[in-house]
């Protein structure tokens, strides 16, 4: 009979104009075919309603913040006891704000660090927001190439993907929220840097306290629209300043500009969802509704007479929740159980950077480099151990290496250092490479993982004799 160990998920998503939290069950069990620890998600218990940010003028209200995480966890019955993963996110222009910072401290003291929560990650969220709103609809048409679009108050997230499986991601500076407007009005309160810059491109000259022309609110969106639809289909964007201010991450897409006109396009996000509702027949909010653009930039996707279309035909249901979906669902790895861990105190970890991958073939120079990286970090570092055969023999080879590079670079005895391997011998490599037992260095070796290539990892608690693992940072 196969035992499991319950477990809480956490999504949490801080946007540019809305926030959310979903909390969902989980048990953690060994799967009765692949022998594995495995986590198996049991179902959601709590969804809060999009609430908008706690923003008081160019800042983040942070102790309004802390009070609707408060307020959520209490209402999900959250115990930090069996928390096991999940993710906090700051996204869009809340990511950008001096006040993040404070923020994801006050996320980490309630949650511990077992969660990603990270200011700036683009790429990141894109993946997420694939995962949560389209990897089931690929997967069902595992033939297709899929574009996702995720359209909030400050970007527009862009992810190329096949078969559940993302290969490009990007990001845009394309929002509802870079023109701020008094509720119900066109009278501006605020422009972001980009909004700014497209202001001067497009010679408009109102700014703060006056009023936005409708010809202008219809240039600003076309604008916005003309430069999303180019960067789906894989089209080159404008070589002038303006764009180049719009481009957070650059949408490198792994395909020809071929394949992308028959990809499908996917959207969610808070923009996203009134697209959705106005494609199902409801009305669009009135006039700046949400204090921004929001609206104006839904109609004008909704309509758009190459995309609109898409929209229709390929719905995801997520809506404004597709980061906190993906957050809740598709952000921990379960390690094997084949664990190297002689100081289990030294978990968890937040935040470890990920210094660079090795590989048996490489050679002692590129072995020493990773660890001259590692050992920079304040907070210790981690290496990817990747093709590693799990033999006897090739194991004590590496290990041996290891061992010899740790004594040669004079490896300090109170910094961490995390292996992360894809094979199955966590436990093996540790014990060879600390002389089984003769060093007393705060290694750590946690086995049989997908490895994405990702900057940064939290190593979480061990639980039931694996670990959670979870990255951020993910490049391309």
């Amino acid at each position: 009979m196969t035992t499991a160990t319950k477990a809480t998920l956490v999504g949490l998503d801080f946007g540019t104009t809305t926030s959310s939290c979903l909390v969902g069950d989980a048990e953690v069990r060994r799967g009765a075919v692949s022998g594995r620890m495995e986590l198996v998600p049991v179902g959601e218990r709590f969804r809060s309603a999009l609430e908008p940010t706690p923003i008081r003028g160019e800042r983040l209200d942070v102790a309004a913040a802390e009070r609707l995480l408060d307020r959520w966890l209490a209402a999900a019955g959250v115990d930090p006891a069996t928390l096991v993963g999940g993710g906090a996110m700051l996204t869009g222009l809340t990511a950008s704000r001096r006040d993040a910072p404070a923020l994801i401290a006050a996320i980490r003291a309630r949650l511990s660090g077992a969660l990603v929560a990270t200011a700036e990650d683009p790429r990141l969220e894109s993946w997420l927001a694939f995962q949560g709103a389209c990897a089931g609809l690929s997967r069902r048409h595992p033939g297709r190439w899929f574009v996702h679009v995720d359209v909030g108050g400050g970007t527009s997230n862009l992810a190329l993907g096949r078969a559940g499986e993302v290969h490009a991601t990007g990001s845009l500076f394309v929002g509802a929220r870079h023109v701020r407007l008094a509720r119900g009005t066109r009278r501006i309160e605020g422009l972001s840097a980009q909004a700014a810059a497209l202001f001067r491109h497009l010679r408009i000259g109102a700014g703060p306290g006056d009023l936005l022309a409708e010809r202008d609110v219809e240039r600003i969106v076309d604008w916005q629209v003309g430069l999303l639809e180019r960067a789906v289909r894989g089209r080159p964007l404008p070589d002038d300043d303006v764009t180049a201010s719009h481009v957070q991450a650059p949408f490198v897409a792994a395909v020809g500009p071929d394949e992308l006109a028959d990809a499908a396009v996917t959207i969610s996000g808070g923009v996203g969802e009134l697209v959705h509702a106005a494609l199902a027949g409801g009305p669009l909010p009135g006039t700046a509704a949400f204090g921004d653009l929001g609206v104006d930039l839904a109609r004008a996707l909704g309509s758009h007479p190459r995309l609109g279309p898409q929209w229709s035909r390929w719905p995801t249901g997520a809506g404004g929740r597709a980061t906190c979906l993906g957050l809740l669902h598709h952000t921990v790895r379960l390690s094997g159980t084949s664990l190297h861990l002689p100081r289990p105190g030294i978990l968890p970890l937040a935040d470890l950077p990920v210094v660079g991958s090795f590989l048996p073939a490489d050679d002692d120079a590129s072995l020493l480099r990773l660890l001259d990286l590692a050992r920079r970090s304040p907070t210790g570092g981690g290496i990817r151990f990747l093709g590693l055969v799990p033999t006897a023999a090739a194991v004590r080879a590496v290990g041996e290496r290891l061992a010899r590079a740790l004594a040669a670079i004079a490896w300090p005895a109170d910094l961490p250092l995390v292996l992360l391997l894809d094979a199955d011998c966590g436990k093996a490599l540790g014990a060879c490479a600390t002389g089984f037992g003769a060093s007393a260095l705060p290694l750590v070796a946690v086995d049989s993982l997908d490895l994405p290539d990702a900057s940064f990892a939290a190593i979480g608690v061990p639980v039931d004799g694996a670990v959670p693992v979870s990255f951020h940072g993910l490049r391309g």
